[in-house]
């Protein structure tokens, strides 16, 4: 295990990255998958494509945000971004595949 971002512990697992994104973390998770997608492509943050280029960032907050009856147990998001397919999952599992 190596630590990515200063979020949770990372994984490699045969080219896929793997953080846990704590849904209580005052970051977004947005910023959480920009961050670990910088950090498995070696790249600068500032250096990456905005990620709202990508996909509707708001949505995709708003789709995995706690709410009144509790937390979503299930469903994931994926998509492609800076070469590497991301995968967001209810459970605050961000999984990132290299191209």
């Amino acid at each position: 295990m190596t630590e990515m971002t200063s979020r949770s512990p990372s994984e490699r697992t045969s080219e896929q990255y793997v953080v846990q994104y704590e849904k209580d973390d005052t970051e977004p998770l947005s910023v959480a998958i920009v961050d670990t997608v910088a950090a498995v492509t070696d790249e600068r943050v500032t250096d990456l494509e905005p990620l709202h280029y990508t996909i509707n960032t708001d949505a995709l907050e708003r789709l995995f945000e706690s709410r009144a009856a509790g937390d979503r147990s299930g469903g994931t998001v994926t998509f492609e971004y800076n070469d590497c397919l991301v995968t967001v999952s209810a459970d605050g599992e961000i999984r990132v595949e290299p191209a």
